[in-house]
């Protein structure tokens, strides 16, 4: 791969002096994107790490396969003074929801893992799962379930599991669970399941999406297919195929991102928990690290449909099975209440699929898929526009959806043909 030269673009920006491009290079305007317009970026967040409201970042934006911007800006640990790299290993949350879906997609194309196949087949203790209803006095009614788990419903989020809530939520069911990083950080995968399926489901399989462990569970049932562990199934298939060097679920000492120690929005104590303690399994829903490199060859195999550099990970109708929408009109769409900016969004196999034009706070076509993590990263592919955006932050407070939003608005702004 070539070199990629970089020099601070504003005040308040480092860079490396030299590191590897992880996809071949063009000036933005070569394709279509106002250089001048972009460099809004760059002017962002140098505003945004003066003001002491994240660390650094880093950002990878790809237009027609060609790498347009990667910059690194500002720190990787502002505790040590130490500038940000483009080589930082951001935790990717539920960034690893997608490459867990890619895995059980390839399993599928082999004939092992049918999207109607019941999650039963793999798990026997979920068919002892009852639905909670909600009574009026505050306590719970517990239905049997009118529809198995399908494997389908892990990848789309409708299998009723659901996240943790705080004790003072409204949400009866989700009081019951665990926070998102808790299980792999307590026990290990045999735990988890056992523990998860004495909970109630929150809806009825099929009937809504309910974000939640089901991406965990997948990775589950990834592992009892292939008879491996998860990272070393997707080290196999997905991550060294792609060329993604560096991504992995268990993160050396060297080039973690961290966090400042307060939320810049509400002063309170915040860290990033998966950075400090060695997780028990590969949890496919949240535990994952990679380099926003990495992730950008990620996005543009799927945009390519499937194929990266002559390696094909899918087959290009799975990809275009996988960025539809899986929701349709009978199941309740919610995933606008994950973020609200994403009114107009369906979900797709493992990722958000925009399927209306307006609606969503930020810009954007029918078709783009995209996720987040709950620690400030974020990716989005626009197919009509050929665009893969990457962006690592260290702010995992709610700030981290301001740095969403306001990355997409200077991306879509810079389009100019």
């Amino acid at each position: 791969m070539k070199k990629l030269v970089t020099a601070a673009a504003a005040a308040g920006i480092g860079f490396n002096s030299v590191h590897s491009a992880p996809l071949p290079e063009a000036t933005a305007d070569d394709v279509g994107v106002s250089q001048q317009r972009l460099a809004k970026l760059d002017e962002f967040f140098a505003r945004e790490i003066a003001s002491k409201r994240v660390p650094g970042a880093v950002v990878a934006i790809a237009r027609d396969g060609k790498l347009i911007h990667y910059k690194a800006y500002g720190q990787l640990d502002p505790a040590k003074g130490k500038s940000m790299p483009l080589d930082a290993m951001f935790a990717l949350a539920s960034m690893t929801k997608p490459m867990v879906a890619v895995a059980g997609l390839i399993l599928m194309e082999q004939g092992h893992l049918p999207l109607q196949a019941r999650l039963t087949d793999y798990y026997p203790e979920f068919a002892n799962m009852k639905v909670g209803v909600p009574l009026p006095d505050g306590s719970l009614e517990f239905q049997t379930q009118s529809s198995p788990i399908y494997i389908h419903d892990l990848y789309r989020h409708t299998s009723g599991l659901t996240y943790g809530a705080p004790p003072d939520s409204s949400d009866q069911v989700a009081r019951l669970y665990p926070d998102f990083a808790a299980p792999p950080l307590r026990g290990d995968k045999q735990a988890f399941i056992e523990a998860i399926t004495k909970l109630p489901l929150a809806h009825q399989p099929g009937t809504e999406f309910e974000y939640g462990f089901s991406t965990d569970v997948l990775g589950a049932v990834v592992e009892q297919v292939s008879e491996r562990r998860l990272g070393d199934y997707l080290a196999s298939n997905l991550w060294k195929p792609t060329g993604m060097q560096d991504a992995t679920f268990h993160l050396s000492e060297s080039q973690r991102e961290h966090p400042f120690p307060d939320d810049p929005l509400t002063g309170k104590p915040q860290e990033i928990e998966l950075l400090e303690i060695p997780t028990k399994f590969d949890c496919g829903g949240a535990c994952a690290f990679a380099t926003v490199g990495d992730y950008v060859r990620f996005g543009q195999m799927l945009l390519n449909g499937g194929e990266l550099d002559g390696q094909r990970i899918l087959g290009p109708k799975t990809v275009r099975h996988m960025i539809s929408d899986h929701l349709g009109p009978e199941i309740k769409n919610k995933v606008a209440n994950v973020e609200p900016h994403r009114a107009g969004f369906g979900f797709g196999l493992g990722v958000a699929v925009r399927i209306n034009e307006g609606l969503s706070a930020v810009p954007g076509n029918p078709g783009e898929f995209t996720w987040t993590g709950a620690y400030g990263t974020q990716f989005f592919c626009d197919p009509k526009e050929h665009l893969v955006v990457v962006v690592g932050t260290a702010a995992p407070g709610e700030i981290r959806k301001y740095y969403r939003e306001q990355v997409q608005y200077i991306v879509y702004a810079a389009i100019i043909r």
